[in-house]
């Protein structure tokens, strides 16, 4: 199901998109719904037992009768037990699983979408949409299964039982029992603009004490506590005001709901008992008692049915908004296309172009690196260097021209199997809540303790990892927060010595490191490249004088090529960032 939705998903209604989503789970819906129907069949059928008893008392008829009665709602209400286990199993079952594999399908889908995309769309939002909008969808199905089904069981019910006993009485229902509901949600939606700005003084509130807090060295050391606590004193008094008018309001609209309710009820008793009375349609005590209670079960049915409406508005937005992520277009293609087996390392630029939107960031890029260089770019900000590494990893694609991997162009490869042999150490290493075992060996099946060891030994980590408390298997917290910036960066220099690649890619290595750290990261890194293909980008030009080829950029081109002798000979634009560096 979750690969079919991937593929499945255009926009369509969300109402559609439930349906899909439901699809394996329909015949264990319909047994839920069956089961539903009986073990809620005791709400609708209880006015017509009560009206059976007090026929049967005022008409003095066979006490078996009574028993007869008694023992059919008793029967009912004992089966409540096991169907209602039945219904929750195999509707909020379905439920749940319909959200487990909507989350599955959200993250195989973010796997898939470009890394374009995710420059584009935070992180948070992405992580809200799979937690909170799934979420959403889940309860908005388990309220509509629950209080919807509940309604409409009884009002169904109902209304069959008033047409089979008292038919003359159903267009009376129609009419009045919606209207009532009516009148009550009217009455609620007074208040929704009192509830909406109680909400938004407690959101005022919230932001003074985080600023507050947030404040507090500053208000301390300038002596300001009594006007933190003054600004603070507003916010609270205004909450009070709003809470005291709308627990007012609150009280108002229960008593009068309640009030009118009952009016009403009492209205709709008495007009069936004079109608019982003067025998207008023949009706019984009984049908009276009968008429008077489903007026108040109905009318609460159709105001659920109506309270349900928004919470259902709000669900079929959250389908729409994981329905973004679900239908984005901007996915990197790999199917069917030829698989990569082995990787020597030649990669050639041929006139490459590349723009985000309408702005280009390559335009002509023209290089040809062969098996085992290492090309260092610089450049200004903005020059097209990280465009150029993105090009290589193939996060991005050419808008124009070809990259060509060992003479096959990138354009019918499968990157997926091309990644195998390429290792990325970036500025910001990126580590997991795991151990050092599980982040240097990340991906990789049945690693040697030797292996892992020798991957820290050449990226100079052996020596902080065998002092942590439990070795390899310590673990290193939440992004590596236990670990500092230099002792990170090692370990993601461990994690790529391991996987021995034949493509690196260095971003920004050690730009944030202090000068000893950099000294052991640079002996690390000159392991670490040794017979590969390396593009490197620094922002220190000492770091890189060693590179075999030294590639100047500017807006978005090739301003000048060679090694560091050549370049400084050249006096050019090297020769002037190497200046402006040492000054």
């Amino acid at each position: 199901m979750v690969g079919a939705l991937d593929h499945r998903y255009r926009g369509e209604h969300p109402i559609r998109t439930l349906a899909y989503l439901f699809r394996e789970d329909r015949l264990r819906l319909f047994a839920g719904v069956l089961a539903f129907l009986v073990k809620h069949s005791p709400t609708w059928l209880l006015p017509l037992i009560t009206a059976n008893v007090v026929d049967i008392v005022v008409a003095r008829a066979p006490i078996a009768h009574l028993w007869v009665n008694a023992g059919v709602l008793l029967a009912l209400l004992l089966l409540n037990y096991p169907l209602h286990l039945l219904y929750v199993r195999c509707t909020h079952g379905a439920i749940r699983r319909m959200g487990t594999n909507l989350r599955s399908a959200l993250c195989r889908r973010m796997q898939q979408l470009s890394i374009g995309y995710h420059a584009r769309v935070s992180a948070a939002v992405l992580q809200t949409k799979v937690i909170r909008d799934v979420e959403s969808v889940e309860q908005t199905s388990q309220q509509a299964a629950d209080m919807g089904l509940s309604a409409l069981t009884m009002l169904a019910g109902g209304l069959v039982v008033i047409a089979v006993q008292v038919p003359a009485a159903i267009p009376v229902f129609l009419v009045v029992v919606p209207a009532a509901a009516l009148l009550v949600m009217h009455m609620r939606t007074r208040l929704r603009d009192d509830n909406e700005n109680f909400r938004r003084e407690v959101e005022q509130l919230s932001s003074r004490v985080s600023e507050m807090t947030t404040l507090i060295p500053i208000t301390r050391a300038h002596g300001l506590e009594q006007d933190a606590l003054h600004r603070v004193d507003g916010t609270l008094t205004k909450v009070l005001r709003k809470g005291l008018r709308l627990d007012l309001l609150n009280g108002s609209f229960g008593s009068l709901a309640w009030i009118l309710l009952n009016a009403l009820g009492v209205a709709f008793l008495t007009g069936s008992a004079l109608v019982a009375y003067y025998q207008v349609i023949p009706i019984t005590a009984g049908d009276v008692v009968m008429l008077t209670s489903f007026f108040a079960t109905l009318t609460a049915a159709v105001t659920s049915l109506l309270t349900l409406t928004p919470m259902i508005s709000k669900g079929l937005a959250s389908v729409r908004s994981v329905g973004e992520v679900l239908q984005a277009p901007d996915l990197e293609h790999n199917a069917g296309k030829e698989e990569v087996a082995s990787v020597r390392g030649e990669i050639e630029f041929r006139d490459v172009g590349f723009s985000y939107g309408e702005e280009a960031a390559i335009t002509g890029f023209d290089l040809t690196v062969t098996p085992g260089e290492t090309i260092a770019l610089v450049g200004p900000s903005g020059a097209g260097k990280s465009t150029v590494l993105n090009l290589v990893i193939g996060f991005l694609r050419p808008t124009s021209g070809r990259i060509l991997l060992d003479g096959r162009d990138m354009e019918t490869l499968d990157l997926r199997t091309y990644r195998r042999f390429l290792s990325v150490v970036p500025q910001e290493s990126i580590l997991f809540e795991g151990s050092v075992r599980e982040n240097v060996t990340y991906g990789m099946a049945d690693v040697s303790e030797e292996r892992v060891r020798r991957a820290l030994r050449d990226a100079n980590a052996l020596e902080f990892i065998d002092r942590l408390p439990e070795g390899l298997d310590t673990v290193v917290g939440e992004r590596g927060a236990r670990l500092s910036g230099g002792q990170r960066q090692r370990l993601a220099i461990a994690r790529a010595l391991i996987r021995d690649p034949r493509v690196l890619i260095l971003d920004e290595a050690t730009s944030a490191l202090d000068t000893r750290s950099e000294a052991l990261i640079q002996e690390a890194l000159t392991r670490l490249v040794a017979g590969r293909t390396v593009f490197v980008v620094a922002h220190r030009l000492s770091t890189i004088r060693g590179a075999d080829r030294i590639v100047v950029m500017r807006d978005g081109g090739i301003e000048e090529a060679g090694t560091h002798e050549e370049l400084m000979r050249l006096r050019g634009a090297y020769a002037g960032l190497q200046g402006a560096q040492l000054a």
